[in-house]
């Protein structure tokens, strides 16, 4: 079992919590007008659960239809959240602070937590860039392999260096120029 990789995810769910809204009284659903982001978010949940060896299905999301569309109970997505970080907390990092206990750390954590939600909010944005442009090429297209490739290295990624490094080391292997590049990610 792969700790970096645990550290990853729990980093990754952490950063899904903190962009996740409370529910304000008038509006307590949130609707899944883009299914990538919830299967996103259960791609994360199975592949910890691959990892690890340990069953985290009940953490799974699992949305909910009606004739306006999917939709799920924020405080639902939540809990479920709030619960696995907690789990992994327990099983993975009981040396560090406890996630939502409220106590103060030491300003370096906090520093290095916030370096690691922005890396991680980054990769996140990444990923859905990746997503949004993958069905717009054509298959066998070095754009569509370069965008897939990308994608299928992200989870082994540990900081902006690394993901600088592999971006452009990849456009390289597929030749793709710089201006193309940022064509892709616009």
């Amino acid at each position: 079992m792969g700790n970096d990789e645990v550290k990853y995810l729990y980093a990754k769910f952490m950063g899904y919590l903190s962009q996740t809204p409370t529910a304000p009284q008038d509006k307590p659903y949130l609707v899944l007008d883009d299914d990538s982001i919830w299967n996103q978010y259960n791609h994360s949940v199975k592949k910890l659960s691959e990892i690890t060896g340990k069953d985290y299905g009940e953490f799974v999301i699992e949305s909910l239809g009606s004739q306006t569309g999917k939709f799920i109970r924020i405080n639902t997505y939540r809990h479920k959240l709030g619960g696995l970080i907690s789990r992994l907390h327990a099983e993975f990092f009981p040396e560090l602070p406890e996630p939502f206990s409220g106590q103060p750390s030491v300003v370096i954590t906090q520093n290095k937590q916030q370096s690691q939600s922005v890396f991680i909010q980054m990769l996140l944005d990444v990923q859905s860039k990746i997503d949004e442009k993958l069905p717009t090429f054509k298959e066998g297209s070095k754009e569509k392999g370069f965008l897939e490739k990308l994608k299928s290295t992200l989870s082994n990624v540990t900081n902006i260096f690394g993901l600088i490094t592999q971006v452009l080391s990849l456009a390289k292997e597929y030749g793709i120029s710089i201006d193309r590049l940022l064509e892709l990610f616009r």
